[in-house]
This record gives C-alpha cells, structure tokens and sequence, in this order.
C-alpha cells in the first residue's frame, strides 16, 4: 500500500535561544556577569515544542489549534523541511506544497511566471506539468494582468494569492497552509477553502493552521490542540475545538475586570425539569444585577460557543434601579445541539452611548439531549452550531 501523503513526527523538541537584546557594551557587560554568576543558564533557551509526537495518514485533514506562541507554526515549518529539530525527527512521504507565510517562496527579484515555473521545479516536476497548471494558478490568483510584473511590486494579498495558487494547483500529496485565511478578502478566503476541499477529495493529506475556528471545523476532520509547546488534545475536530472553546471561555471567565458598574451574580439556569436544559427545548436564565446607580439601560444576554460573537443574543430595554434587580430570561425553545456553550452578557446606557458593563462571559451553559446535527452532511454541521426546526413543503 502505497504511503505517499503521510506524515510522522516523532518526539520533536524545539527551543529558540531568548532574545539577546540590544548590542550595547553595558548590556553585553551585563550578560557576562550574569553568566559568570551563573544565572544565565537554562534561562537563554526557550523551548517552543516539547515532545510532539503523532502521525498523520494519507487522505487525511488535520487542523492545528491553539493561542499565538503555542508552536503551531514552528511545528509546520519543522514538517515542511523549513526547520529542523532540536531533537527527534519529522518524516513526510509525498510531495509537499507548503504555504508558510504570506510571501513564502515567493522571490520578490521574480515575476509572478518566474516564480511559478521555479517553484514547480523545485517540487520536481517537469516544464510541462508546470505549464499545464499555469492558466488555473494565474487565474485563481487572480493576476492575468501582473504575471510578467516583479513580484517585488505584489501587495501582500497578491502575494498571498500567487503563494496559495502554486502550493494548491501543483498537485501535492501534502498541502501545508498556515494562516493563509488571516490574509485577504472573504472571497478569497471563500475560494481558498473550495480548493482545499478539492485538494482533498483528489486523496491529498493537508495540514492546516488557523485562528479561523470555523473554518478549521469545516475543512479538517481531525484537530490536534497545541498548547505552551505540547499536545493538550489530539481527536475529532468537534471534540478537541469544543475543549478548547471550553477552555477560552473558562479563561476569560477567571480573568474577567470587575471594573463595570453593573455587575452580575446569581446566575442559575434550568430547564422544566430542574438543572438540566435540553436541546430544542425550553431554558430560563436567572440572574441578579447589581447596579451603582439608576439609570434606563440596554441589556444584553448571548451564548457563545468560545470567540466572543455570540451564536445569538438577546436584548431587552430596561430601567434598572440602584441596588440589586433580580433578572429572568425565558427561552421558550433552546435552538442548540448538545455542548458545552457559555453565556455573555452586557449592560450599556443607550441615553449617555457608554458601556456600563464590557461584553463577557458570566457562566456556562450545557446543554444536554440527543439532538445533534448528525444527519446534516459533515462540513454542514461543523457549520451549524444552531438548530433551526422547520418544515418544507414543494409544490406539486
């Protein structure tokens, strides 16, 4: 059987060395001292991958999770070839097409069809493999009219657009894509994940990073969530970005400013049975807010599935008095699968246009049942965090 597609990392570790800082004498002088002292030690490395290990199989789609310095991009460059382990080994049988950067492999000296035709050659193909693709890849790149021009004189998006078109359009067994959906328009954004489903379904293995969680979720079928250089969830995509939206909300819920002048407390949340809320069915929020002064106010309540855009939200005009006010909000049917959610809340003075309590999170929210979106095609219900009961009819 034939493994060309697959990727194996085997027990990578990767450290940089900390900043060094300025040149100047009185720092290097400073740096000397410390390292005679013998404080300068395990502190000048900083370990960005610590024991990474897992392996990728042909077909498959992979993408990687987690907050900025987690090592996510350094783990990729470290699969691509770009860099190379401190320790352990990264193996990949295939071609790679790899998109890093927003210029990566892209020679500004170069135009736009010089790029094209070395880049091929690098991933060994032939002049008239390369020739046979070039019309798709200057076409979706959108760059008819500047192919021949240096790419010097690209923007940032062409750039990314050229980049994105040679990885995707040259026929990898292993397409590499690092934030490449953070550069660009919605249509472009649009355009690059139809050709990462049809980079797919021709039977190549992606790897992919990105800050996009949807998107994530509609491409890949498996997530690996690194976090603080190590693998804090490997699974199915569903499972490991619920984890990690659980975990971004339980964050923010610690660390919430208590500087807002309305605050909440008391939150409980029941269904008609008790604690317990099913999905699709009825849910109250209660809650108490505590307010510093008297004043009309506009509040309002979401549930989020982890960023901070709720999936819905409601609003109700109010006059809230100084003291505590004891809230309650009736659901009359709950519109969400089974999960773990988090509800959010804000208070704003719409006479005055200020924001008397910031948006955030203020409790969980689970939600239990046997509702789920399994029926819907796969990329559908990764989609679909909302369940809407509806009835259709065709006309005869």
């Amino acid at each position: 059987m034939s493994r060309e597609g697959s990727v194996e990392v085997n027990h990578v570790w990767k450290r940089f060395r900390r900043d060094r800082g300025r040149r100047l004498l009185r720092d290097q002088f400073g740096r000397m001292h410390r390292r005679v002292l013998g404080r300068d030690g395990d502190n000048s490395w900083r370990w960005v991958l610590r024991d990474i290990d897992f392996r990728v199989e042909p077909g498959e789609s992979v993408g990687f999770i987690g907050a900025n310095g987690a090592g996510k991009s350094t783990l990729l460059k470290i699969v691509s070839g770009v860099m190379f382990p401190h320790s352990g080994r990264a193996r990949v049988q295939g071609r790679i097409g790899a998109l890093l950067e927003v210029a990566s492999g892209i020679h500004p000296e170069l135009t736009g069809k010089e790029n094209i035709n070395i880049f091929g050659a690098l991933l060994g193909l032939g002049r008239r493999e390369v020739l046979s693709k070039f019309e798709e890849i200057v076409a979706f790149a959108e760059l008819e009219d500047a192919v021949d021009r240096q790419t010097k004189f690209y923007s940032s998006g062409m750039k990314t657009r050229l980049g994105f078109a040679i990885a995707a359009f040259l026929e990898p067994e292993v397409l590499v894509v690092d934030e490449v959906l953070a550069v660009g328009d919605q249509l472009f954004q649009q355009k690059c994940l139809d050709r990462m489903r049809v980079v797919l379904d021709s039977g190549a293995t992606l790897l992919l990073v990105s800050h996009d969680l949807a998107a994530v979720g509609a491409t890949a079928s498996r997530g690996i969530w690194l976090d603080q250089g190590i693998i804090r969830a490997d699974g199915a995509i569903s499972d490991v970005l619920a984890a990690y939206r659980s975990e971004i909300e339980l964050k923010s819920a610690q660390n919430l400013s208590l500087t807002g002048s309305v605050r909440v407390r008391d939150l409980r949340v029941f269904g008609p049975d008790g604690p317990r809320v099913d999905g699709h069915g009825p849910c109250t929020i209660d809650f108490v807010l505590e307010s510093e002064e008297s004043s009309a106010v506009t509040v309002f309540v979401g549930v989020s599935e982890g960023p901070a855009t709720p999936i819905f939200a409601l609003t109700r005009g109010m006059h809230l008095g100084r003291g505590p006010t004891p809230m309650s909000v009736s659901i009359t049917t709950l519109p969400l699968p089974a999960g773990s959610y988090y509800l959010w809340i804000a208070v704003r003075d719409p006479v005055k246009r200020r924001e008397l309590t910031p948006w955030q999170p203020m409790g969980p929210l689970i939600v239990q049942g046997n509702r789920r979106l399994d029926p819907l095609p796969r990329a559908i219900a990764r989609l679909s965090p909302v369940y809407v009961e509806a009835t259709w009819a065709t006309e005869a």
